[in-house]
């Protein structure tokens, strides 16, 4: 494998474990279609994810997901679950699109990089969410939750055809976010002064 198959097979995971931080199931869905239909090469240990069983519970998870986030109270509390689960969905994605790399390398590099992207993701979206919740009462969640089905949908499909513009677009999105919850937690503070 050269060093661009493995930086790209890096940028692929990576790219679809920070998807994960928005959507965990929607990511792996993706996947397994992609792997199902010989798209996507899957490390031999995860060759179960291209399976129409596993694309079948990963569609019915998906579409339970994304519908509970539209439920109001229900967003803020699977954020609560799906920060650890993101971490470990990211890890997992990561190691099963990053093959014929020897397995210190895959595993190490889907921890750090593939958890920690997911990590970073889900907790900026919680963020905004919470936020979100506080300033409008939670009007404003299905607006959110929109936006991170859009980001999942769009994120994923990305990494698969290119995965370095998919990194690039994490990395923006990382940055945008991290500035509009700055502007956010400036302006609580604003107002909580007397």
């Amino acid at each position: 494998m050269s060093e661009m198959e493995i930086a790209l097979s890096i940028a692929l995971g990576v790219g679809l474990a920070a998807a994960v931080g928005f959507r965990v199931f929607l990511p792996l869905l993706v996947v397994s279609i992609a792997a199902y239909t010989g798209r996507l090469e899957l490390s031999e240990s995860f060759a179960w994810l291209g399976t129409l069983p596993a694309m079948a519970m990963l569609g019915v998870a998906t579409v339970a997901e994304v519908l509970a986030y539209y439920v109001p109270a229900v967003d803020n509390l699977l954020d609560t679950i799906t920060t650890p689960t993101a971490i470990i969905a990211g890890t997992l994605v990561s190691a099963a699109v990053m093959t014929d790399l020897p397995p210190i390398v895959k595993w190490t590099t889907a921890i750090i990089a593939g958890g920690g992207a997911a990590g970073i993701t889900q907790a900026l979206t919680a963020l905004i969410r919470g936020k979100s919740t506080v300033m409008t009462g939670g009007l404003g969640n299905p607006i959110v939750a929109t936006g991170e089905l859009g980001g999942a949908t769009v994120i994923s499909v990305l990494a698969l055809f290119a995965p370095v513009i998919a990194l690039v677009l994490v990395v923006v999105f990382c940055l945008f976010a991290i500035r509009l919850v700055r502007r956010l937690l400036s302006r609580s503070r604003e107002n909580a002064k007397p």
